[in-house]
């Protein structure tokens, strides 16, 4: 893999809410990279309603990434878990993980309408996948399962703040459900690397949409964030010797790298 490595996560392009309405704005966070890394949630592979944009998006993000002399690899999320591959990438002998995020919960994401009532279908798959508690490739692949057997059917109609907070609050279990995941993501994240990674001192996931470097039990956790509104987007890059982190920024002329972050120890 060419370096430096860049990683982002949750584009989500072709989502209503998504702050990328052209996908050359992004252009400007792939110059300089060797190889992208696009860490789940790309694109919204199962929405029947977004697909078909979602896809035109995608292959402007290629052209893009081409043009710019960029590798790129895709790992998957729970909306787009149809990419090849293990579901994850390892750095530094195994000392970093970056993975989407889905696979540190149990039901991938139970604040979804889909998983709030669909818990017995949960249950069943991992009737199905006993190896998943113990094996990180099962793990990834259970993921995926319950990604495809409960995909979001309702989506939200509108990208604004009001929209998505409206969109969040009902039924209330599912607001509870988001504050759950956001507070508790260090924890799982930790209890996740223990599991299947124990060798790593650093973990770069997505999917909870909440930015953030946590320390939980002598492991960092780097949380890229999203670029779906109200969430904030990072990026990080690893550059074969240490890894480095910042904000992604926004203005009318596109999206920027933010300054590196100081006074943060990542590896």
């Amino acid at each position: 893999m060419k370096l430096p490595v860049r990683i982002f996560s949750d584009l989500h392009l072709g989502h209503k809410a998504s702050r990328i309405a052209d996908v050359g704005a992004l252009r400007a966070l792939f110059r300089g990279a060797g190889t992208v890394v696009f860490n789940g949630d790309t694109w919204e592979e199962l929405s029947e309603g977004w697909r078909k944009n979602s896809e035109a998006m995608l292959g402007d993000l290629r052209r893009i990434l081409a043009e710019e002399g960029c590798g790129a690899v895709f790992l998957p999320g729970n909306h787009d878990p149809g990419w090849e591959g293990k579901g994850w990438l390892e750095f530094a002998g195994g000392r970093i993980v970056v993975t989407h995020g889905d696979a540190l919960l149990r039901d991938g994401a139970p604040w979804k309408r889909e998983m709030l009532a669909g818990k017995h279908i949960v249950d069943g798959l991992w009737e199905e996948s006993p190896e998943a508690a113990t094996d990180a490739a099962a793990r990834h692949d259970l993921a995926r399962r319950i990604a495809r057997r409960l995909p979001s059917c309702r989506h939200p109609e509108g990208g604004s703040l009001l929209s998505r907070v409206l969109d969040a609050a009902f039924p209330p279990r599912r607001a509870m459900e988001i504050i759950r995941a956001w507070a508790s993501q260090g924890r799982l994240a930790a209890d996740f690397c223990e599991r299947y990674f124990p060798e790593a001192e650093l973990i770069v996931i997505g999917h909870f949409h909440c930015s953030g470097v946590r320390r939980v039990r002598g492991r960092t956790i780097v949380n890229l964030g999203s670029f779906v509104v109200p969430g904030r987007a990072k990026w990080t890059e690893w550059d074969g010797k240490s890894l480095t982190s910042g904000d992604v920024s926004e203005s009318k002329d596109g999206f920027l790298m933010g300054r590196v972050e100081t006074g943060l120890k990542l590896f």
